[in-house]
């Protein structure tokens, strides 16, 4: 039985951005990792990779420049590999395509002999030094032990209803996108940034005289907060910060930061008012939209979906042009406490993920699982990524976080300084004691 001081399970950014940084202790010898996905590739949210969609963190947030930019698997050692550093240079845009993104962390893997796929674990227990690892690989069921282990198993969509057939979450949207486009009414919920994408490419690509509409229970649909200083929230020196409050404090303020992380882009809001704009004309001058000044889009906020019920169409030709049903959605204005209904051939639920409960752990390994520490370890020897938000706050999901927290837990796991970290990320003191350290004018007071 194989023995390694860590084991990774699942690899998506977040574990391959750690695999990226442990590569080079692995080459002198000094860890020996082991990272398993049970997919056959890498792929990273394949239902949302629409043609021209960007990421919303900048290039050097890959799996490795914000801890090691002299590492050879950095984006832009990427590009220059297949050639094409002088295109980007030129193309003077700091975000790659999400599409790019992926062909990139596809590129790292590829390198790193120890990522392996098509494995999937069917078990994690106590062992008497560590922990045991049942995961089934293409040769067969295997077994191996480790010092340590770290969860990267990602998130799972939240779907707050299901009627199949007739909805379906984002996560899933390029595999329906076609038969979505051909009818006659599609309803949207959730107004982040994934749906703000659906919606757009629903109104650019959808039927003629297709009525899209967009449901959220926000008071508004929010462009995303994304100033220097708000940035600063993506910063070890906020995940500090954040760490150190009370749990309710910090439940509170997580519910507080919407615009930092689930409203939308502004190019997105630009898109789709020029796509609005240009209907309205087309709706006044021989548009097939109906009325005068109808874009066919209907943009209602303010709203929660209570609940959904699934509608037989009773006559032949309701059957033949909507399927052989329609949903209908209760809804309630939640500033006019007034309930009404929708009527719609299909539901797209853009309503966010939560943090996935790992099957394979054994019970007594799974209770002891409690809130991660600020080196994300949520039990001795077992370490979690993207699963810390209510201890870790908004920066946990975000990409521009991931190679220091990959730099974090290598530190914690050897127990020494792998990489140094910055002291000090942010511009914007979070507190009194890190204001006090460079300016004298503040003075604590000790209790």
């Amino acid at each position: 039985m194989q023995h390694y001081d860590v084991v990774g399970v699942g690899i998506g950014p977040f574990n391959l951005s750690l695999a990226a940084l442990a590569e080079p202790l692995r080459e002198n010898h000094s860890l020996q990792p082991l990272f398993l996905e049970q997919r056959p590739v890498f792929a990273w949210h394949r239902g949302m990779m629409l043609d021209g969609a960007t990421l919303q963190v900048p290039f050097l947030a890959d799996l490795v420049s914000l801890t090691d930019p002299t590492s050879r698997f950095s984006v832009l050692n990427w590009l220059r590999e297949t050639d094409r550093l002088y295109s980007f240079y030129f193309a003077e845009n700091l975000f790659l395509q999400r599409r790019e993104y992926e062909a990139y962390c596809q590129w790292v893997a590829a390198q790193l002999p120890f990522c392996r796929f098509g494995t999937a674990v069917t078990r994690i227990r106590r062992a008497e030094v560590g922990f045991e690892i049942e995961y089934t690989a293409p040769s067969g069921p295997t077994m191996a032990t480790a010092a340590n282990i770290v969860l990267g198993i990602g998130t799972e969509p939240v779907t707050p209803f299901d009627l199949p057939g007739a909805t379906l979450h984002s996560a899933d949207y390029l595999l329906h996108r076609e038969r979505l486009r051909t009818l006659d009414d599609v309803t949207v919920v959730g107004s982040g940034q994934s749906g703000a994408e659906i919606v757009l490419d629903l109104v650019r690509g959808g039927a003629p005289g297709q009525r899209v509409r967009w449901l959220t229970r926000s008071a508004a649909f929010e462009p995303m907060e994304y100033s220097q200083l708000g940035l600063e929230h993506f910063t070890p020196d906020y995940t500090r910060f954040f760490h150190g409050l009370r749990e309710d404090v910090r439940a509170d303020l997580l519910r507080t930061q919407g615009r930092l992380h689930k409203a939308i882009s502004f190019e997105t809001i630009a898109d789709l008012y020029a796509e609005l704009h240009m209907r309205s004309f087309d709706s006044l001058y021989g548009g097939t939209l109906g009325l005068a000044g109808d874009t066919g889009a209907t943009l209602l906020p303010g709203v929660s979906v209570t609940g959904a019920t699934y509608q037989v169409q009773q006559s032949q030709q309701a059957r033949q042009s909507q399927g052989p049903g329609s949903v209908e959605l209760t809804c309630l204005h939640d500033r006019q406490k007034r309930e009404f209904s929708v009527l719609t051939d299909a539901v797209v639920l853009a309503t966010g993920y939560r943090d996935r409960i790992p099957s394979f752990l054994d019970p007594g390994l799974a209770a002891l699982l409690g809130p991660a520490d600020l080196e994300h370890r949520a039990a001795p020897g077992v370490f979690v990524q993207n699963a810390e938000q209510r201890t870790h706050g908004v920066g946990a999901p975000d990409l521009g976080l991931g190679a220091h927290r990959a730099a974090v837990i290598l530190n914690a796991l050897t127990g020494r300084t792998v990489y140094d970290l910055p002291r000090r990320a942010a511009h914007t003191a979070f507190d009194p004691e890190a204001a006090a350290e460079r300016d004298p004018g503040i003075r604590i007071e000790v209790p």
